[in-house]
């Protein structure tokens, strides 16, 4: 038997080309497209946790916020033409389109060949956990804004429910924010203020920072913190607690906790730095109010935050979500790719967040006196 010399290019298997026919790189940007979405959607807790619109052809959405109206007795021989104060009364709320939010990198195509590792699956997932962390910090600090604020709901004659802050524990010190017994008692005045508010209690959630979340896996067992659905090796992975006065809760490393993201360590936390296994600096706060380039809702400045708020409650209308473009995916190829001897890798967002209903957010904190409203 005769062996070929050469082989037809027709016969070669094209990995990355579909149905054998157009771009023979067409399925390779595809697998990056997912990586992209299943690192966003694997690190963002917060977008199936609040109101969430897609915006179409124009810069802002408006919600209504209905308040409340009243019941009376009716006199026989009355005609029924509505409440006489043309009740209830309504009021808006508008969020705006931050900039184009993105993340990117660069792939040298010679990179590629000699590593021995997929070089684009790895920079696409860190691209997608970059978006969504930046997603669920703008959030979170829109829930803690509107738990400090009043309804937005002012006519008279008509007293709407504002906002809650909670104190955990007593003392002055920040560590009364990892106690366990201090974060159970809270999490039932929560639930009681959002029930004397009239907040449904579908959809409530809890958002804590990664230690106090197993501050109360070690209670489970005591304070009524007991898991039917998880025990032994279940409750061991960190899946311990599933909800707490009817509150499920999340753990998160993106909420504003006493003036950082992530854990503080020292000082009167009461919690040490890992030390040899690691330390871990969290980020400090950055300023992200309307004043800040790309930024067109107010999210805040580091100092109006300040280093006291240390956990979130809410319910799904505390915070509206608008976006414009969804996470998606770009490359660069053909004459681009040529010239550069690669390829950018860009994953883009646009969206934007605020609070709506301030009578659905829950602010935790410790010290003398709750953070201030702006």
């Amino acid at each position: 038997m005769a062996f070929q010399s050469s082989v037809n290019p027709s016969q070669l298997t094209q990995l990355g080309q579909a149905n054998l026919a157009e771009d023979k790189r067409a399925l390779y940007l595809k697998l990056f497209s997912g990586e992209m979405f299943k690192g966003f959607q694997n690190n963002t807790i917060a977008r199936d946790l609040i109101m969430k619109r897609t915006l179409k052809n124009g810069k802002s959405l408006q919600f209504i916020f209905t308040g409340r109206t009243k019941s009376e007795f009716h006199t026989p021989g009355n005609s029924i033409l509505g409440d006489t104060n043309g009740a209830p009364p309504v009021a808006e709320k508008t969020i705006t389109v931050d900039d184009l939010l993105i993340s990117s990198a660069f792939v040298y195509e010679l990179d590629e060949v000699l590593s021995h590792y997929d070089l684009r699956s790895e920079i696409s997932r860190k691209i997608g956990y970059a978006l969504a962390e930046k997603y669920d910090r703008l959030a979170f600090r829109a829930i803690a804004r509107g738990a400090r604020k009043a309804s937005p709901i002012s006519a008279t004659g008509y007293v709407e429910p504002g906002g809650t802050q909670i104190r955990v524990g007593a003392t002055t010190n920040d560590s009364d924010a990892y106690v366990a017994s201090n974060l159970v008692s809270a999490f039932y005045d929560a639930a009681a203020a959002l029930d004397e508010k009239g907040v449904t209690s579908d959809g409530r959630v809890a958002v804590l920072n990664p230690r106090q979340y197993y501050e109360l896996i070690q209670a489970v067992g005591t304070n009524g913190l007991v898991n039917r659905d998880a025990q032994g090796t279940a409750l061991q992975g960190g899946n311990g607690i599933i909800e707490i006065a009817g509150i499920k809760i999340y753990k998160s490393m993106n909420i504003p906790f006493l003036g950082k993201y992530g854990t503080a360590y020292g000082g009167t936390t009461g919690v040490t730095a890992p030390g040899n296994t690691g330390d871990f600096v969290a980020e400090s706060l950055e300023d992200a109010s309307d004043a800040q380039t790309g930024i067109n809702n107010d999210y805040g400045t580091a100092s109006q935050f300040g280093s006291k708020s240390c956990g979130l409650i809410f319910q799904k209308e505390a915070a509206g979500m608008v976006e414009a473009i969804g996470p998606q995916v770009q490359v660069t190829s053909g004459d681009v790719s040529v010239v550069y001897q690669g390829d950018v890798m860009l994953g883009r967002l646009a969206c934007g967040c605020d609070y709506l209903n301030p009578a659905a957010s829950v602010e935790l904190y410790v010290g003398a006196s709750a953070p201030s409203d702006f």
